[in-house]
Protein backbone atom coordinates (compact mmCIF):
# COMPACT_ATOMS: atom_id res chain seq x y z
CA UNK A 1 0.00 0.00 0.00
CA UNK A 2 1.18 3.66 -0.49
CA UNK A 3 0.48 6.82 0.88
CA UNK A 4 -1.50 9.41 -1.03
CA UNK A 5 -0.95 12.88 -1.45
CA UNK A 6 -3.47 13.56 0.53
CA UNK A 7 -2.19 11.15 3.23
CA UNK A 8 -4.69 8.95 2.25
CA UNK A 9 -3.87 5.26 1.97
CA UNK A 10 -4.00 4.00 -2.02
CA UNK A 11 -4.53 0.24 -2.40
CA UNK A 12 -3.69 -2.63 -4.83
CA UNK A 13 -1.30 -0.72 -6.47
CA UNK A 14 1.46 -3.41 -6.12
CA UNK A 15 0.67 -7.32 -7.27
CA UNK A 16 -0.33 -9.57 -4.09
CA UNK A 17 3.09 -11.30 -3.34
CA UNK A 18 0.90 -14.98 -2.77
CA UNK A 19 -0.47 -14.50 -5.72
CA UNK A 20 2.36 -13.57 -8.06
CA UNK A 21 4.28 -17.17 -6.22
CA UNK A 22 0.89 -19.18 -7.91
CA UNK A 23 1.58 -17.66 -10.84
CA UNK A 24 5.24 -18.61 -10.93
CA UNK A 25 4.81 -22.13 -9.79
CA UNK A 26 2.09 -22.82 -12.52
CA UNK A 27 4.51 -21.92 -14.85
CA UNK A 28 7.15 -24.29 -13.40
CA UNK A 29 4.97 -26.98 -12.85
CA UNK A 30 3.79 -26.42 -16.96
CA UNK A 31 7.30 -26.16 -17.85
CA UNK A 32 8.12 -29.20 -15.71
CA UNK A 33 5.35 -31.47 -17.69
CA UNK A 34 6.22 -30.39 -21.42
CA UNK A 35 10.03 -31.60 -20.47
CA UNK A 36 7.95 -34.88 -18.92
CA UNK A 37 6.28 -35.28 -22.00
CA UNK A 38 8.93 -33.74 -24.53
CA UNK A 39 11.61 -36.78 -22.98
CA UNK A 40 8.89 -39.55 -23.53
CA UNK A 41 8.43 -38.62 -27.10
CA UNK A 42 12.07 -38.93 -27.48
CA UNK A 43 12.55 -42.20 -25.67
CA UNK A 44 9.27 -43.68 -27.61
CA UNK A 45 11.17 -42.05 -30.93
CA UNK A 46 14.51 -43.66 -30.00
CA UNK A 47 12.52 -47.05 -28.81
CA UNK A 48 11.04 -47.11 -32.27
CA UNK A 49 14.42 -46.26 -34.51
CA UNK A 50 16.12 -49.18 -32.33
CA UNK A 51 13.48 -51.60 -32.58
CA UNK A 52 14.04 -52.65 -36.78
CA UNK A 53 17.81 -52.26 -36.40
CA UNK A 54 17.79 -54.95 -33.69
CA UNK A 55 15.52 -57.46 -35.28
CA UNK A 56 17.55 -57.09 -38.57
CA UNK A 57 20.53 -58.49 -37.08
CA UNK A 58 18.16 -61.08 -35.15
CA UNK A 59 17.14 -61.75 -38.37
CA UNK A 60 20.29 -62.91 -39.97
CA UNK A 61 20.29 -66.36 -38.80
CA UNK A 62 18.18 -69.37 -41.15
CA UNK A 63 16.74 -70.66 -38.30
CA UNK A 64 14.81 -67.42 -37.35
CA UNK A 65 11.15 -67.27 -39.27
CA UNK A 66 10.17 -63.55 -39.38
CA UNK A 67 6.90 -62.42 -39.63
CA UNK A 68 5.35 -59.92 -41.44
CA UNK A 69 3.27 -56.28 -39.69
CA UNK A 70 0.27 -57.69 -42.12
CA UNK A 71 0.76 -61.60 -40.43
CA UNK A 72 0.88 -60.44 -36.97
CA UNK A 73 -2.52 -58.17 -37.56
CA UNK A 74 -3.82 -60.99 -38.84
CA UNK A 75 -3.08 -62.89 -35.69
CA UNK A 76 -4.64 -60.10 -33.74
CA UNK A 77 -7.54 -60.03 -35.45
CA UNK A 78 -8.04 -63.65 -34.77
CA UNK A 79 -8.56 -63.99 -38.69
CA UNK A 80 -5.46 -66.39 -38.56
CA UNK A 81 -2.74 -66.88 -41.68
CA UNK A 82 -1.39 -69.76 -43.54
CA UNK A 83 2.36 -69.50 -44.21
CA UNK A 84 5.19 -72.23 -44.38
CA UNK A 85 8.65 -70.91 -44.16
CA UNK A 86 10.79 -72.60 -46.87
CA UNK A 87 14.53 -72.25 -47.40
CA UNK A 88 15.72 -70.57 -50.25
CA UNK A 89 17.31 -73.62 -51.69
CA UNK A 90 13.94 -74.91 -52.17
CA UNK A 91 12.48 -72.51 -53.91
CA UNK A 92 12.78 -73.28 -58.03
CA UNK A 93 15.39 -71.25 -59.14
CA UNK A 94 12.74 -69.85 -61.85
CA UNK A 95 10.75 -68.28 -59.12
CA UNK A 96 13.69 -66.58 -57.74
CA UNK A 97 14.52 -65.33 -61.08
CA UNK A 98 10.93 -63.91 -62.05
CA UNK A 99 10.79 -62.04 -58.66
CA UNK A 100 14.43 -60.54 -59.23
CA UNK A 101 13.71 -59.80 -62.87
CA UNK A 102 10.50 -58.14 -62.48
CA UNK A 103 9.98 -56.90 -59.19
CA UNK A 104 14.36 -55.31 -58.51
CA UNK A 105 16.69 -56.11 -61.83
CA UNK A 106 19.15 -54.51 -60.12
CA UNK A 107 18.50 -55.87 -56.66
CA UNK A 108 22.28 -58.00 -56.92
CA UNK A 109 23.91 -54.68 -57.46
CA UNK A 110 22.75 -51.83 -55.72
CA UNK A 111 22.59 -51.23 -52.05
CA UNK A 112 19.51 -51.39 -50.65
CA UNK A 113 17.67 -48.44 -53.30
CA UNK A 114 18.12 -48.64 -56.78
CA UNK A 115 19.26 -44.54 -57.25
CA UNK A 116 17.88 -44.54 -60.82
CA UNK A 117 14.71 -45.52 -60.29
CA UNK A 118 14.22 -43.26 -57.52
CA UNK A 119 15.35 -40.56 -59.77
CA UNK A 120 12.72 -41.70 -62.34
CA UNK A 121 10.08 -41.57 -59.43
CA UNK A 122 11.02 -37.78 -58.60
CA UNK A 123 10.94 -36.86 -62.02
CA UNK A 124 7.63 -38.29 -62.76
CA UNK A 125 6.25 -37.06 -59.41
CA UNK A 126 7.20 -33.64 -60.23
CA UNK A 127 5.83 -33.35 -63.71
CA UNK A 128 2.57 -34.55 -61.99
CA UNK A 129 2.92 -38.06 -64.06
CA UNK A 130 1.97 -41.25 -62.47
CA UNK A 131 4.29 -42.66 -60.51
CA UNK A 132 5.84 -45.79 -61.56
CA UNK A 133 7.12 -48.44 -58.80
CA UNK A 134 10.68 -47.53 -57.66
CA UNK A 135 10.75 -50.08 -54.30
CA UNK A 136 13.35 -52.27 -54.48
CA UNK A 137 13.12 -55.69 -52.65
CA UNK A 138 15.09 -54.65 -49.73
CA UNK A 139 12.41 -52.02 -49.61
CA UNK A 140 9.67 -54.01 -49.90
CA UNK A 141 11.08 -56.51 -47.45
CA UNK A 142 11.42 -53.85 -44.63
CA UNK A 143 8.39 -51.92 -45.58
CA UNK A 144 6.57 -56.04 -44.69
CA UNK A 145 8.83 -56.06 -41.77
CA UNK A 146 8.16 -53.02 -39.94
CA UNK A 147 6.00 -50.45 -41.62
CA UNK A 148 2.35 -50.09 -43.24
CA UNK A 149 0.85 -50.75 -46.36
CA UNK A 150 -0.51 -47.72 -48.20
CA UNK A 151 1.31 -44.83 -50.02
CA UNK A 152 3.06 -41.89 -47.82
CA UNK A 153 6.16 -39.99 -47.59
CA UNK A 154 6.60 -40.86 -44.42
CA UNK A 155 6.52 -44.36 -44.73
CA UNK A 156 8.93 -43.59 -47.78
CA UNK A 157 11.22 -41.71 -45.92
CA UNK A 158 11.99 -44.70 -42.86
CA UNK A 159 11.75 -47.02 -45.79
CA UNK A 160 14.63 -45.50 -47.44
CA UNK A 161 17.15 -45.84 -44.68
CA UNK A 162 15.88 -48.82 -43.37
CA UNK A 163 16.10 -50.50 -47.26
CA UNK A 164 20.04 -49.54 -46.71
CA UNK A 165 21.14 -50.32 -43.33
CA UNK A 166 18.94 -54.15 -44.34
CA UNK A 167 20.98 -54.28 -47.33
CA UNK A 168 24.23 -53.84 -45.47
CA UNK A 169 23.75 -55.85 -42.75
CA UNK A 170 21.98 -59.17 -44.30
CA UNK A 171 23.07 -61.06 -46.78
CA UNK A 172 21.59 -60.61 -50.12
CA UNK A 173 20.16 -64.58 -50.52
CA UNK A 174 18.95 -63.80 -47.06
CA UNK A 175 17.29 -60.95 -48.29
CA UNK A 176 15.27 -62.77 -50.72
CA UNK A 177 14.58 -65.76 -48.64
CA UNK A 178 13.03 -63.20 -45.82
CA UNK A 179 10.85 -61.51 -48.49
CA UNK A 180 9.44 -64.95 -50.26
CA UNK A 181 8.56 -65.92 -47.45
CA UNK A 182 6.39 -62.67 -45.69
CA UNK A 183 5.39 -61.21 -49.20
CA UNK A 184 1.43 -61.59 -49.20
CA UNK A 185 -0.02 -63.72 -52.38
CA UNK A 186 -3.56 -63.54 -51.27
CA UNK A 187 -6.09 -62.97 -48.37
CA UNK A 188 -4.45 -64.93 -45.56
CA UNK A 189 -1.98 -66.61 -47.42
CA UNK A 190 1.67 -65.31 -47.14
CA UNK A 191 5.04 -66.66 -48.20
CA UNK A 192 5.82 -68.64 -51.26
CA UNK A 193 5.26 -71.93 -50.34
CA UNK A 194 2.01 -71.76 -48.87
CA UNK A 195 0.84 -69.86 -52.57
CA UNK A 196 2.17 -72.16 -54.57
CA UNK A 197 0.36 -75.42 -52.41
CA UNK A 198 -3.04 -72.83 -52.66
CA UNK A 199 -2.64 -71.81 -56.21
CA UNK A 200 -1.47 -75.03 -58.13
CA UNK A 201 -1.32 -77.49 -55.86
CA UNK A 202 2.18 -78.30 -56.09
CA UNK A 203 5.86 -76.93 -53.87
CA UNK A 204 7.44 -74.09 -54.33
CA UNK A 205 10.54 -76.37 -55.53
CA UNK A 206 8.42 -78.03 -58.06
CA UNK A 207 6.63 -74.51 -59.56
CA UNK A 208 7.13 -74.27 -63.70
CA UNK A 209 8.58 -71.13 -65.09
CA UNK A 210 4.78 -70.18 -66.13
CA UNK A 211 3.54 -70.85 -62.88
CA UNK A 212 6.42 -69.16 -61.27
CA UNK A 213 5.36 -65.57 -63.84
CA UNK A 214 1.72 -65.84 -62.58
CA UNK A 215 2.64 -65.62 -59.04
CA UNK A 216 5.46 -62.60 -59.61
CA UNK A 217 2.82 -60.79 -61.16
CA UNK A 218 -0.05 -61.19 -58.40
CA UNK A 219 2.81 -59.34 -56.12
CA UNK A 220 1.39 -55.31 -56.43
CA UNK A 221 -1.92 -56.28 -55.64
CA UNK A 222 -2.44 -60.14 -54.38
CA UNK A 223 -6.03 -59.33 -53.22
CA UNK A 224 -6.92 -58.57 -56.57
CA UNK A 225 -4.80 -60.68 -58.82
CA UNK A 226 -5.58 -64.57 -58.63
CA UNK A 227 -2.88 -66.14 -60.34
CA UNK A 228 -4.94 -69.28 -61.59
CA UNK A 229 -7.90 -66.66 -62.74
CA UNK A 230 -5.94 -64.29 -64.96
CA UNK A 231 -7.68 -62.24 -67.07
CA UNK A 232 -5.49 -61.38 -70.61
CA UNK A 233 -3.60 -58.47 -69.55
CA UNK A 234 -2.16 -60.18 -66.49
CA UNK A 235 -1.30 -63.17 -68.90
CA UNK A 236 0.59 -61.01 -71.28
CA UNK A 237 2.60 -59.79 -68.73
CA UNK A 238 3.39 -63.52 -66.83
CA UNK A 239 4.72 -63.92 -70.54
CA UNK A 240 7.09 -60.76 -70.16
CA UNK A 241 8.34 -61.75 -66.70
CA UNK A 242 8.71 -65.65 -68.06
CA UNK A 243 11.05 -64.09 -71.26
CA UNK A 244 13.03 -61.67 -68.62
CA UNK A 245 13.70 -64.47 -66.29
CA UNK A 246 14.57 -67.13 -69.02
CA UNK A 247 17.79 -64.46 -70.14
CA UNK A 248 18.44 -63.18 -66.33
CA UNK A 249 22.14 -64.48 -66.33
CA UNK A 250 24.04 -62.17 -64.24
CA UNK A 251 21.27 -60.11 -63.02
CA UNK A 252 20.51 -63.07 -60.23
CA UNK A 253 24.10 -64.35 -59.97
CA UNK A 254 24.02 -63.22 -56.22
CA UNK A 255 21.31 -65.51 -55.23
CA UNK A 256 22.17 -68.68 -57.50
Amino acid sequence: METGIAGETVAGTEPDPGKRDMAAIRKLLGTSRMRVWLRRLIKAVCIAVLIPLVLTILYIPSFVHPVSTLMLKDLVTLTGYDRQWVALEDVAPVMRRSVIMSEDGQFCRHHGVDLGELRGEFKDLVAGKPVRGASTIPMQTVKNLYLWNGRSFLRKALELPLAVYFDLVVPKDRILEIYLNIAEWGPNIYGIEAAAQHYFGVSAKKLSARQAALLTVALPNPIARNPTKAKAGLRSLARIVERRASRAGAYVGCVQ
